[in-house]
């Protein structure tokens, strides 16, 4: 099978294969090896996670752009566009470039059926070991262990950080997740571990295999200035001094960013990084839908992928730091295979009026189920029978007063809605 356009291969790939998720590396791997039977590859760090997973590929991104090398990077989902998620030096790869991958991913796939996730895993790893790069930086889909990314022996593996999701897939319990995710490993390679509470099924799988673990904390860590305007980094007796705050915000972010510093420094031999080319990454990183403020006809928005508890807690608590006295206005929507109900008990207390935004996916929550969640919450401060996001969004800016936040958060999707509408203009100025 093959087309002309991007939009024909993808259009044909949500379809061919029969699971949306079909974790297993057994198919993708045959194919990959029909594509590329030397296995070539350039220096890879793969990194894997609950959430911190986009920030530490974005923090790496820049910090080598930044030295000057040529970097690739995979990352899923995408908010505007495909081409999103596969980048060389921060510029989007182009639709006949992935049109080309599909081709020769087709010409040797024989009967192997493979899911939409595999098919642009597989596209990305191809384009970036025909490009010459100095290093590639694959973020993990779902888990670890069986997630196509693996496929790849990585020289460094980051885990970000270890929550509750995609329990039907990965398990219920962070042990379990955390067995999943650590499946990425490998002996003798480096393991860096920046969740500060590491499930003890990561740790006893990087000891059985003899990986080279770092942990948070006890091999590597931060500690920030009273005005936190600086921090420090250390590992063991090593200290790198005087680094600016990370441009993504939230505390989260120095863990991540704490993960990424080590990343690059065990990766130094091979791939030398000045100081200067660190701190120029941690300013200048850009990562949509993760804390990103927008102002729209003198409103503030507030945009946030979080669609976890883990992921939620550190979204109220940034709200609560930087935002401590405004009025909090939520358009939300998510996914129903999600712990809604954890979430909406997470940020209970801190929104004022909610705003229920339908999605066309059909993982999402429908309004008749979104009602009952409130139901059980004895919530009554939402807002329902919205046809889409710009009805809700501008239902929640005519109850705002211009010292508000309107807060967009709860799932990739509702974020991607968002921004589109913003970018074509029908929300108004």
């Amino acid at each position: 099978m093959h087309f002309d356009t991007l939009t024909g291969w993808l259009k044909w790939q949500e379809g061919f294969h029969p699971l949306t998720i079909d974790l297993g590396l057994e198919r993708v791997n045959e194919v990959f090896t029909a594509l590329n039977p030397n296995k070539i590859k350039p220096l890879t760090i793969i990194v894997a996670g609950t959430n911190g997973k986009g920030s530490c590929v974005a923090y790496l991104e820049a910090i080598y752009i930044a030295q000057g090398y040529k970097v690739g990077a995979y990352t899923s989902p995408h908010i505007l566009k495909y081409n999103e998620r596969i980048k060389i030096n921060g510029a989007q790869v182009s639709d006949e470039d992935i049109c080309a991958a599909f081709s020769r991913i087709e010409e040797v796939r024989s009967d192997h059926s493979l899911s939409y996730f595999e098919f642009g895993t597989l596209a990305a790893i191809d384009i970036f070991w025909r490009a010459n790069l100095d290093i590639q930086l694959l973020e993990v889909g779902l888990g670890g262990r069986l997630d196509a990314v693996n496929i790849i022996d990585a020289d460094i593996a980051i885990i970000s950080s270890i929550g509750i999701d995609h329990v039907n897939w990965l398990g219920a319990t962070r042990e379990a997740i955390g067995a999943e995710k650590a499946g990425v490993f490998r002996p003798h390679v480096p393991a860096i571990v920046g969740d500060p509470q590491p499930p003890e099924s990561v740790l006893t799988h990087a000891n059985q295999i003899g990986a080279k673990l770092y942990c948070l904390g006890k091999e590597f860590g931060f500690h920030k200035t009273t005005a936190a305007e600086t921090w420090a980094w250390w590992m063991g007796n090593r200290v790198i001094e005087h680094l600016p705050a990370p441009k993504l915000k939230g505390e989260h972010q120095f863990r991540n960013a704490a993960a990424v510093i080590l990343a690059t420094q065990l990766m130094a031999e091979r791939l030398p990084i000045t100081q200067q080319a660190l701190d120029f990454g941690l300013q200048h990183v850009e990562l949509a839908g993760r804390f990103q403020l927008i102002r729209r006809d003198n409103r503030l928005v507030l945009l946030d992928v979080g669609h976890n508890p883990e992921a939620v807690t550190t979204l109220a608590a940034y709200l609560a730091d930087y935002f401590p006295n405004q009025q909090i206005h939520a358009v939300f929507a998510m996914m129903k295979d999600k712990d809604i109900i954890g979430v909406l008990n997470i940020m209970k207390p801190r929104v004022k009026h909610w705003f229920f935004s339908p999605l066309t996916n059909a993982r999402a929550s429908v309004e008749s189920s979104m009602r009952e969640f409130f139901l059980q919450l004895n919530m009554t401060n939402v807002s329902f029978g919205f046809n889409n996001f710009t009805e809700a969004f501008e239902a929640a800016k005519s109850q705002t007063q211009a010292d508000d936040v309107i807060l967009v958060f709860g799932s990739f999707f509702l974020i991607s809605d968002c921004l589109h509408e913003f970018e074509k203009g029908e929300i108004t100025q």
